[in-house]
């Protein structure tokens, strides 16, 4: 069996109650189906040096939004994992680099969405930041494809066309852009 594949099997989410409080694991195989219930997730941005966002499209064996664009990673902290250590864990394992200036933006987010199948999303969901000066190896089982773009013209899409991308990121894109402004994540925040 591929060691991947019994690794995911195994790979367990932590369950959060309506005021977001943990309540016990479940394992991530299970845990998304049509009444999924509330559990802790992150999102991560991803940029490099001149400010582009790297994008990536889901691999088309994902259970929820197959072959969908959005951001850069999305996942699970283990029980008891620190939530910058499963972005770290995360993005290296899907795309096969590492971080440097993970900062928390959304630290609050939290969504619930439904894809064609029925299949539910309803997580608490912070959102990162980060910088990358590495090339990016992703990942087939989890990526089917990666490109960098100018953070505006992301934006945009998220704006123009919604349905275009994950529901996740464009809720998240219009709380992000004031905060990131224009130009990425290069640089300090932007005050408020």
């Amino acid at each position: 069996m591929n060691s991947a594949l019994s690794a995911s099997a195994t790979e367990l989410v932590v369950l959060l109650d309506e005021t977001a409080n943990p309540v016990g694991t479940a394992p991530k195989s299970e845990v998304h189906h049509g009444t999924t219930p509330l559990h802790l997730a992150f999102s991560c941005y991803v940029f490099d040096r001149r400010g582009r966002l790297l994008v990536t499209r889901r691999a088309l064996n994902k259970r929820t939004w197959p072959g969908v664009w959005t951001n850069s990673c999305c996942g699970h902290p283990s029980p008891e994992e620190d939530m910058e250590q499963a972005v770290h864990r995360r993005v290296g394992q899907e795309l096969g680099i590492r971080l440097e200036d993970l900062r928390v933006r959304l630290a609050d987010f939290r969504y619930r969405a439904v894809d064609v199948t029925g299949t539910v999303e309803n997580e608490v969901c912070p959102v990162y930041t980060a910088v990358t000066t590495e090339e990016v190896r992703p990942d087939p089982a989890e990526i089917a494809d990666t490109t960098w773009t100018e953070w505006a013209d992301f934006v945009s899409l998220a704006h123009r066309t919604p349905w275009a991308i994950s529901p996740w990121a464009a809720e998240q894109i219009p709380l992000l852009e004031p905060e990131l402004g224009g130009n990425g994540v290069v640089g300090e925040p932007r005050a408020r």
